[in-house]
């Protein structure tokens, strides 16, 4: 499992209470374990805190909203990916934009990247996307 120091799990606790609507949007779905993947919110990894992190798929999602596409985030956002590969951490960024718009086929896209980075997972009979 994840971790990192203790002053990223203080801020880690703390961005937990101070979501953002999107990650807000998501984790209503995420924590109903879609297709039987069980998602944790606000992940210390390191120096960094994810968004959302499946541990079972290794698999990091990160909710951008436009301030990535500004300045140097494009960059750091890419070094940070770059880094938590290293971790053996696959990361996946969706759009605020995207969940706004069509929240169920975000949950099925990560869904199948989710599916794809565990191929042994399956999920229990009754589990619903």
């Amino acid at each position: 499992m994840l971790s990192g120091p203790t002053p990223t799990i203080r801020i880690a606790r703390g961005l937990r209470r101070e979501m953002s609507l999107p990650e807000v949007l998501l984790w209503t779905r995420l924590r109903r374990r879609p297709q039987g993947f069980k998602f944790r919110r606000q992940q210390p990894a390191g120096r960094y805190v994810l968004d959302f992190y499946c541990h079972e798929a290794g698999l990091a999602i990160e909710v951008d909203g436009e301030a990535h596409d500004r300045g140097d985030r494009p960059q750091r956002d890419a070094e940070r990916n770059l880094a938590l590969a290293t971790l053996g951490v696959t990361t996946l960024r969706i759009s605020a934009r995207e969940i706004f718009q069509d929240i169920e086929a975000v949950v099925g896209h990560i869904v199948v990247t989710a599916c794809a980075l565990s191929p042994l997972h399956q999920p229990p009979p009754s589990a619903a996307a």
